[in-house]
């Protein structure tokens, strides 16, 4: 069982889910050869636990492009009561909320620079149903969307999949975000990330590439090496009123840029999130939602992670040079 506990001093809450098998955890040998064990793959569904939602291949409705499922082992569970309680000084929160995961593909060895357009298109069309679906319920605050590629991303299975986190508290880095975005916003009357997209459209030098309705570039502060974001151009606050043909372009762009990285990087591991603005701030002008790419190709030291300060041997510039131009 999981729970929520806040840390006293800092303010910030942590989840501590002492369910987790200690073994895998620290088990960090390649992964599983025996792919008739894979539980991501056709014909062993009966692994997972039963499907929320399931899409058809195009043009053959007997077999699966895509499922969703909840995780055998969740961080967070809904049937979990949502109950504050005081620990003497300290406070926590069962480990109430959503953990799924979406099964990108019934092909297992399918790498990102062989998806295709279709693949994408499919991944995100499952990811809008899921959000819409999940608004409903008053108790969740904020949704996280993630894939875990390569095992130096903590990426226990190789089967192509990704996860989705639904909390009923808005916590860490996505709270400052959102947080600082506000007062960006009641300072300026504008929000930051279209002053940014606009600064970096003018200068271009850290852009990647970009189509009609979105941009990817390295961020001017970036944390992580190569580390890349993707924005639609034109502010939108709610992935989940993305429009058909936005859907298609994203799918383009990320494709590319996966493809891109992939390549460039020797198919190195790499962390994928989609950042959203809170699931009660609906067409919020202060926030943009975005997607952000970081490499896996260095670790953290001991004084990043007790300084909070991250120390990146790559500028961003030579980084989007570096993918721009190498293929």
């Amino acid at each position: 069982m999981s729970e929520f506990r806040k840390d006293p001093v800092l303010g910030s809450w942590v989840i501590i889910d002492s369910s987790r098998n200690i073994n895998k955890i620290l088990d960090h040998d390649k992964y599983p050869t025996d792919i008739s064990k894979c539980p991501f793959c056709p014909g062993n569904e009966f692994m997972t636990k039963k499907d929320i939602l399931t899409i058809p291949k195009e043009g053959d409705l007997r077999n699966w492009q895509l499922r969703v499922v909840p995780n055998n082992n969740p961080i967070l569970n809904i049937e979990t009561a949502l109950k504050k309680e005081a620990d003497g000084i300290y406070d926590k929160i069962h480990g109430f909320g959503v953990h799924e995961i979406f099964i990108e593909t019934p092909e297992h060895f399918v790498k990102p620079q062989g998806a295709s357009i279709y693949y994408y298109n499919v991944l995100y069309r499952a990811l809008v149903m899921r959000i819409k679906d999940l608004r409903k319920d008053e108790r969740l605050e904020y949704i996280l969307f993630f894939k875990n590629y390569g095992r130096f991303a903590n990426a226990i299975l190789e089967h192509p999949h990704s996860q989705l986190i639904a909390m009923p508290a808005i916590t860490g880095i996505i709270k400052s975000e959102i947080n600082a975005c506000r007062d960006y916003f009641a300072n300026k009357e504008r929000c930051v990330f279209c002053d940014i997209i606009a600064q970096e459209t003018a200068n271009s030098v850290r852009i990647i590439f970009e189509n009609d309705l979105f941009i990817a570039f390295c961020p001017y502060a970036s944390r992580y090496p190569f580390e890349t974001w993707i924005f639609p151009k034109n502010h939108k606050s709610d992935f989940d009123l993305i429009a058909k043909d936005e859907i298609e372009s994203l799918s383009k762009i990320t494709k590319e840029l996966l493809s891109k990285i992939s390549k460039t990087l020797d198919n190195c591991s790499y962390n994928y999130t989609l950042h959203i603005s809170p699931l009660k701030d609906v067409n919020t002008p202060f926030y943009h939602w975005y997607i952000s790419i970081k490499p896996a190709i260095v670790n953290n030291i001991g004084f990043e992670w007790e300084s909070g300060l991250h120390v990146n041997p790559v500028a961003p510039e030579y980084a989007a040079k570096f993918l721009r131009e190498f293929y």
